[in-house]
């Protein structure tokens, strides 16, 4: 990999960005905030300094962090006088190709020839856009969605002529912004504002007809989308003048129609008014069947021609609709659970109303009733390297029953293809896995199902030894966040590269159950059992030092060095010994404090609740292990506590089949299925001890 982006310059300090400036900043870019006037840089920080406040009172940062972010903004004051030497910069003005053209004409002049330049549109022509800069090559288009500080949606829209290295350093750094990227196609509208436009539009249109009042359509399209705020609440919001704004371009991009602004919409914006939603919501079944139909049937045939235009896939469009708009599924998520035949049905019914310009697709169609099959998990081999990439970053790359079925195919086939030597695992967005399907647990013990928890465990135990007993060498990319079953997944193999975004932990204890995949053995087997008491029994947060200081991960590096650190151990081999049984920085602060506060001799008084003898109670580091284990549920703890034990007498098969065969047990407690669901439903659980 080519030296990342570090020094970012965003143009237009307005509320696109500014946001994009904050974010920046807060994943620890240098950043340039550049407007033509003094006033309107000011504006811009104090918008950040009101955020960052706002994040205080809610404590999501310290008044530290909130100082350390403002100080890697610096404010500028015209274009021209952006740094020669900054990486990126991107482009966040008025929706209008000749002010933004003039601006990157600037920017051309300023910045030194290994600036990439990008433009924040969500309409604009990104190759016509690129061809104005001057270096189409370094050029690329971006859709960050509002606000560009919380919303997790980015689109990357490389131009024809946009360079590999372009498209490779600008999706990496919307990756360190913890981005969801969607990589797509230059049509209009992209892949988001492509469906969501015309939904917005034939809300209107379905007004204007008299299907339903204002009211009823929102409270239809909330239910039939389980959405929290309907199109016409979604308008009021983000401003009536720009869903005109957007369908008119839409219609005249794509030759349809259909999407023209709908005159209600057109004359609401002409008298500058918002919309009525205050009358009675209550609707009918047949005015929920109109009204439903035509939405669905719109979003469904338009998101059928994104993939048939080959703009992105199936799961990206499901990704953009989810993450950028919060949608509960994606639109092909929905035609599975209706039903794709009926799906398309309304789609058909579409097609008909809209008329000149607008058809469904021929492999919607051709696919009958048959449900759409989706891909989370992508393999690249290159020079002997099998990256095996999870790819379901908007549910944080979690483990479920498809997941775990599709790596352990892709595991398969790099073990048996001779040109690999090598398999690293990958995961999509800023998580590498986040655990697995919480969920899926819940419903399953609410079933009386416990045997399906067993098998999808077990299933995942084989994919775990798949990698344990690879001829080839294997590598987990954490350089990001590695909870439970995802930082089981990591122990598996070989070795483990960390960056400083790397973040550990095991929650189970905490939720009611115990680590299954092979978290009770290998933390012993790698670092000792009584760190492994501290990481697996206490829940402790390990950042990228403190895992690398125990030997959880094994090669820190920069950013930079991921792709030399992989081409080093490729070259290297698979480790001559995998579990030293000990930390790798036995004199490190944490490794000190574990190996001397869960000793043998200290368990039974911690699993009591109490403080051991000669340490004081009032300390902070003391204080907070012995909250956290308060904090556990017990039967969870025991068990885990006995597997931990257990490492000290058995093989690892031994004890991986030990910690399977107590998994009945553990998903009988009702403690289970209490910690699982205050998980979800985000509420600190009560343990009874049963």
């Amino acid at each position: 990999m080519t030296q990342p982006i570090q020094r970012v310059a965003v143009v237009g300090a307005g509320n696109m960005g500014s946001g994009i400036a904050q974010k920046s900043a807060q994943e620890e870019f240098d950043v340039q905030m550049v407007d033509r006037e003094l006033q309107w840089v000011e504006r811009g920080q104090s918008i950040i300094a009101n955020f960052l406040e706002e994040a205080v009172e809610r404590r999501i940062f310290s008044p530290a962090q909130v100082e350390a972010i403002q100080g890697r903004i610096t404010g500028v004051v015209g274009v021209e006088n952006t740094a020669e030497n900054t990486d990126l910069v991107i482009e966040a003005v008025f929706e209008d190709f000749d002010v933004k053209t003039a601006v990157f004409t600037a920017l051309d002049e300023a910045c030194g020839e290994g600036t990439i330049l990008a433009s924040n549109t969500s309409s604009l022509s990104v190759n016509a856009l690129a061809e104005a800069t001057g270096r189409p090559d370094r050029f690329v288009g971006l859709h960050f969605f509002y606000h560009p500080a919380k919303n997790r949606l980015v689109e990357v829209i490389p131009a024809k002529a946009s360079s590999p290295e372009t498209i490779e350093k600008v999706v990496q750094y919307c990756k360190m912004l913890g981005k969801v990227v969607i990589v797509c196609a230059d049509r209009p509208g992209f892949v988001v504002n492509r469906f969501f436009v015309p939904w917005l539009n034939e809300a209107c249109l379905l007004l204007e007809e008299g299907a339903a009042n204002a009211a009823q359509i929102d409270a239809i399209a909330c239910k039939a989308f389980r959405i929290g705020l309907g199109p016409f609440g979604l308008m009021n919001l983000t401003g009536p003048p720009i869903a005109l704004h957007s369908t008119d371009y839409l219609a005249e991009q794509l030759h349809t129609p259909r999407y023209t602004g709908a005159a209600n919409l057109r004359a609401l914006v002409e008298a500058n008014e918002q919309w009525d939603v205050s009358e009675d919501a209550g609707y009918s079944d047949e005015q929920y069947t109109a009204v439903s139909e035509r939405l669905l049937g719109v979003v469904f045939g338009v998101a059928a021609q994104i993939v048939e235009e080959d703009i992105c896939s199936m799961e990206d469009v499901d990704r953009g609709a989810k993450v950028g708009l919060r949608w509960a599924r994606g639109p092909f998520e929905m035609m599975n659970r209706i039903g794709v035949g009926e799906a398309c049905r309304m789609a058909a019914a579409y097609a008909e109303t809209a008329g000149q310009g607008w058809s469904v697709p021929a492999f919607f169609t051709q696919q009958g009733t048959t449900p759409w099959d989706f891909s989370y998990v992508d393999t690249t081999v290159q020079d002997g390297v099998a990256t095996i990439t999870i790819n379901r970053p908007e549910a944080m790359n979690a483990l479920n029953v498809t997941v775990v079925g599709q790596l352990t195919q892709a595991v398969a086939a790099a073990n048996a293809n001779d040109a690999v030597h090598t398999i690293v695992l990958d995961g999509a967005g800023k998580a590498f896995v986040a655990g697995a399907d919480v969920k899926f647990f819940v419903d399953k013990i609410r079933a009386d199902a416990i045997p399906d928890i067993y098998d999808f465990t077990a299933e995942g135990h084989e994919l775990l030894n798949m990698l344990e007993t690879s001829s080839k060498t294997t590598v987990a990319l954490t350089t990001g966040l590695a909870l439970g079953g995802g930082l089981e997944l990591a122990l598996a193999c070989d070795y483990r590269i960390g960056t400083r975004r790397t973040q550990f932990r095991f929650p189970e204890t905490s939720i009611g159950i115990y680590p299954g995949l092979g978290g009770s053995q290998r933390p012993a087997r790698i670092c000792g059992i009584p760190v492994a008491r501290w990481a697996v029994l206490a829940g402790n947060f390990m950042d990228a030092n403190t895992a690398a200081d125990l030997g959880l991960v094994t090669h820190l590096v920069d950013v930079a060095g991921v792709d030399a650190c992989i081409k080093t151990l490729a070259s290297e081999g698979k480790p001559t010994e995998k579990y030293p049984g000990q930390p790798a920085n036995p004199a490190s602060p944490v490794a000190k404090f574990a190996s001397t506060f869960f000793t043998d001799a200290n368990m039974a008084v911690l699993m009591n609740g109490d403080c051991p003898e000669g340490f004081d109670k009032e300390e902070k580091i003391v204080a907070r292990q012995i909250k956290s284990l308060s904090f556990t549920a017990p039967i969870g703890l025991r068990m885990a506590s006995d597997l931990i034990d257990a490492t000290a007498t058995t093989d690892l098969q031994a004890g991986l089949k030990l910690e399977l065969d107590g998994l009945h047990t553990i998903f009988s407690t009702k403690d289970a299925l209490e910690g699982l669901s205050a998980l979800i439903e985000n509420r600190r659980p009560t343990y009874t001890n049963q």
